[in-house]
């Protein structure tokens, strides 16, 4: 029986163009990602380093961009948050059948976009039905690293095989698959969350 509900964010909530960024960079110089910026996104993303930080060493390696341009590339992946999955989301904790978190890849940047873009009357609408909102450059982890879960259910002393996590990646459900965490891999385009009650 399901008791918690662990949820991702892009994708899930919020509308996302994984492809934006990359291809706005190619204005200043972008080919492709190497190990090295691979290195530098999944620091910053884990908050290893400071926004400034991640601008200026991401300025040197593009030095046709400013920093606006830089944020600007780096927030174009994130469009819309549709009402209706925010409704669906507080109509669910109202339910009061269920211990809600949030447990999102992100980074200061896109979490400061975010918060201007929606308001900050619908960004607290969104952060309030769930009991913690995790987000990985704030825990100093990210998904799919296995910690980042153990640390979910250990800190909120929640049972394995009595949660469920949702993600559109299947790397990352694959990772809290294997830990006993049941999973749905949504896919984006074909499923909504607003499917929820489907996979409980």
């Amino acid at each position: 029986m399901i008791k918690n509900i662990i949820l991702d964010f892009g994708d899930i909530f919020i509308n996302l163009d994984k492809t934006a960024t990359a291809r706005e960079m190619t204005k200043y110089g972008f080919k492709q990602t190497t190990p090295k910026l691979e290195t530098l996104f999944n620091t910053y993303e884990k908050g290893g380093i400071s926004s400034e930080e991640f601008l200026e060493t991401t300025g040197a390696l593009f030095p046709k961009a400013t920093k606006q341009n830089l944020t600007d590339s780096w927030n174009a992946i994130l469009l819309d948050f549709p009402d209706y999955r925010l409704e669906f989301l507080e109509k669910l904790a109202l339910e009061n059948k269920y211990r809600l978190f949030l447990l999102s890849n992100t980074n200061d940047i896109h979490i400061e976009y975010v918060k201007a873009t929606m308001g900050e009357e619908k960004f607290n609408r969104f952060k309030n039905p769930f009991e913690v909102f995790y987000l990985s450059y704030e825990m100093g982890m990210r998904k799919p690293d296995t910690e980042i879960f153990q640390f979910v259910l250990r800190k909120n002393k929640l049972k394995a095989s009595e949660t469920l996590f949702v993600d559109d990646t299947k790397e990352n459900t694959d990772s809290a698959a294997a830990l006993g965490i049941k999973v749905w891999n949504l896919q984006v385009g074909k499923e909504d969350i607003t499917d929820l009650k489907a996979h409980l």
